[in-house]
Parts: structure tokens; sequence; C-alpha cells
């Protein structure tokens, strides 16, 4: 009887570009014939990809770490906050082995160390696009690790370094075997996605027949060709972002930015060392409108930044309305250990930055009410994430809906939809950010 192939559970905490290395090391598993578990039960060894990028998301991480010590035994910890390893450790001594964010050979040495693959020439290769948590029909992209910027709060360039951008004809091999594979929407990120190839002089690299440069532009004109959904996720507004604007009601991309303006006083962005010029950001919105009507805005906040007084928070508030921002996350300013603004005077006091954040919300929860009541009666293109058994119709997004963070158009139909599918539909009622439509 042949030897039972060694299997691996993976847990992948944090954001989409963590998810993406979590991809990279499942696919490194399988092509050496390692198979992989959605069950600590099932698994003889887990790795716990985690978060590190505020306290709360250490404290999450920590207790995933915990729970598969608990569930399994045999853990080996990567990610963000395998940087810490001397908290990890000192939590739960029982972890096998701790390696930082993205180091993908660290992890599979480690796994080779507690958990030796077999040797069979017969296992079957991986997809050459490699294997994906994400499902069948959307995928991310990355295009660059690292970040640049020194944002006062932030402690990702500590832990994931400086920006590294990929080389333009890499990013788009990896499109074209998503769009081979069946993917209909490619959601492009990075730390800092407007900033590719500034660390590279924007090299130009050979692509089919032609030369691409590692330009933000360029990479978003050739990925615009594949003819699939292309989002752009964690776009700082530098001034070159405009030119991305005409891509999008061209309908090369979709008409969707994703920008973490993290605030709109002006002296709270200084406080905060943010990139790019916020300067006449409301006028810049409005000039991209115009060229593009139908452009959706997501971004994030904070409130409680050290020093944010009343006036600061209502500039906030009056941004978000004035600027029209259609899908905003907020979150309450954390004091994480490692970032500068630990040391900056006037910190906010925590029920203040609690009642801050209700308002925030509220006022949010009110545009987007109002939003969604404009699009009843409207015609939209939108893709199905497949059948949702609670509202017992087709989970479907528009082109405004990014997955997991958006909203959500349900539809209803006699036929079946496939996952993946994307088709028309007339909105007949809307809830906040939920829509519902009909074919």
């Amino acid at each position: 009887m042949a030897a039972k192939a060694p299997t691996v559970g993976i847990v992948s905490l944090g954001c989409p570009k963590a998810l993406v290395d979590s991809e990279r090391i499942i696919t490194r598993l399988r092509s050496e014939g390692y198979q992989l578990s959605g069950s600590y039960e099932g698994a003889d060894l887990v790795v716990v990809n985690t978060c590190g990028f505020l306290d709360s998301a250490k404290a999450e991480s920590l207790d995933a770490i915990g729970e598969a010590i608990a569930e399994n035994g045999k853990v080996i910890v990567t990610g963000c906050l395998g940087k810490e390893e001397s908290l990890i450790r000192e939590t739960h001594p029982k972890v096998l082995e701790v390696t930082g964010p993205h180091q993908y050979e660290a992890v599979m040495g480690a796994v080779h160390t507690h958990l030796p693959r077999l040797h069979d020439p017969k296992v079957d290769l991986v997809p050459e696009s490699g294997l994906r948590l994400t499902p069948r029909h959307y995928a991310y992209l990355k295009i660059s690790e690292g970040c640049n910027n020194r944002c006062s709060f932030c402690i990702i360039p500590s832990i994931r370094g400086d920006l590294v951008s990929r080389p333009a004809n890499a990013v788009l091999k990896e499109a074209e075997q998503l769009v081979k594979s069946g993917v209909k929407e490619l959601l492009v990120i990075s730390q800092d996605t407007s900033a590719y190839g500034v660390d590279m002089k924007y090299a130009e690299s050979k692509w089919k027949d032609r030369s691409v440069r590692a330009k933000f532009f360029d990479l978003c004109k050739e990925l615009g060709e594949f003819g699939v959904w292309t989002r752009l996720h964690y776009v700082y507004p530098y001034p070159h972002v405009d030119e991305v604007i005409g891509l999008m009601a061209e309908g090369k991309i979709l008409p969707y930015l994703d920008i973490p303006f993290q605030h709109a006083s002006p002296r709270l962005l200084k406080a905060m060392k943010r990139p790019a010029n916020q300067d006449k950001m409301l006028e810049r919105i409005a000039s991209w409108r115009k060229v593009c009507p139908d452009l959706t805005i997501r971004s994030s906040f904070i409130v409680g930044f050290p020093g944010e007084t009343e006036d600061d928070f209502e500039t906030l508030l009056d941004f978000i309305e004035e600027a029209e921002i259609d899908r905003a996350g907020c979150f309450k300013y954390e004091n994480v250990d490692g970032a500068p603004s630990r040391d900056l005077d006037d910190h906010v006091d925590q029920d203040d930055i609690d009642e801050r954040y209700d308002r925030f919300m509220e006022v949010q929860t009110e545009l987007a009410h109002a939003r969604g009541q404009a699009m009843i009666g409207r015609t939209i293109d939108v893709i199905s994430d497949g059948w949702d058994e609670d509202t017992e119709a087709y989970a479907c997004r528009s082109k405004a809906d990014a997955p997991e963070i958006d909203g959500v158009v349900n539809v209803t139909s006699e036929t079946e939809i496939a996952e993946g599918a994307i088709f028309r539909v007339r909105v007949t009622a809307a809830e906040g950010h939920e829509l519902k439509g009909a074919l």
C-alpha cells in the first residue's frame, strides 16, 4: 500500500496581500506533493499566516495560533506577526518555527523539517496559474511587496520592507494565466499600487511583441486588454493617477478606485506623514467624475489620531459628504507598538474615539442609503458569486463592489446562474449597500 501523502492545513489571516502569500505557499506545497486539509483533524501540520498591523490584529493572530496548537499540536507561524517572534514564543512556546512575511522558502524549509515530503515522480503538476484561496472566478494580482512611505501610524515598512515591484512582464504573464484558468475579475493589490515601478525606475520588460514599462498607467493599460474586470486597490492619489481615469471611461478598467485617504484635515495628514499632495482633492475628484461619471470611490479613514480635535473631525465628515465617498471604512486609532505616532502629544480619550466612530458610521450609513435609493430603476452589470442560502437569491456584485468589503446585489432568477457569470440586471430595491435586482 502506498504511503499516505503528508497533509498540511492553512489558516490565513489579514489583508488580501497576505492571502496572496498563502496562495503561493499552498502552490509550493501542492507542487511538492503535499495534500491540503480544510480541518485541523485532517492535517499532519498547520501553517498559520498571521497579521500584525494593529494590536487587535495581533491579538486575533495569537488566538488563531493558540487554537491551532490546541486542535492540532504541530504549528508553523508565518506572516507579519512573525517579525515579533519573541512575542509569539512567549505566548505559545509550543510553536515549531516562526518566519516573517513573504518568506516562502523559509516556510517550505520549516515544513520539510517537521513534515518531510514523500518522493513521488507521478505527482500531478499544479495548474500553471497556481492554487488559490479565492473562488475560481476572481483572483488577487499582487504587483509589488513592501512600501516606501513612512506614515506615522503604520509599521508595515518595518515588517515587509521597502517597495519591491515585480517586472511588468511577470505581472502580465500571471494575469494571462489567471484569465486562461477562468478568472473573470482581477483585483490589483500591493501596499502602494500607484507607486508601482518607482523602485526600478520604471524599467521596461519584454511582453509579447513589445516592451512595457513598470509604471502604473502602462500596467493598467495592458491589463485592460485581457477583457475581464480589473479592479484597483490601495491607490494613493499621486498626480499620475489622473491618467488612469480615461481608461475607466473607456471601459478598459473598472470605474473603481480604492484610495486610503485616512483623513481630510491638512494638519492631521501632515502629522500622519501621508504621501501625495492632498490639496484640492475635492476638485480632483470632481474632475475624475466629469471624465468618468460612474466612478466609485472606496476609502478608509482613521478617527481619534493623536491631536484630532472636534474641528478636525468635522472636517472629515464634511469631506466624505462633499467628495461623495461611495464606500467608506472607518478604523479607531490604535496606539500600535513601534509606530512613531505613539510619541505624539495630545492622544485622544478612548470615549471620544468611540463617539466619533459612531458618528462617522451614522453619516456613512445615511450616505449609503441615499445612494442605494438612487440606484433603484437603473440597469447595471453584475458578476455572480453564487447562490446564497440565507437570502435565497444569487449573491452578485456590481462594478462598484469589491468582494468581501463592499456591497452585494441579490438577484432572483428561475434559471441557474453560474459563478462568475457577468450579466445585466435592473435594480428593484435597496437597503444601504445591499441591492435587489431582477434579470
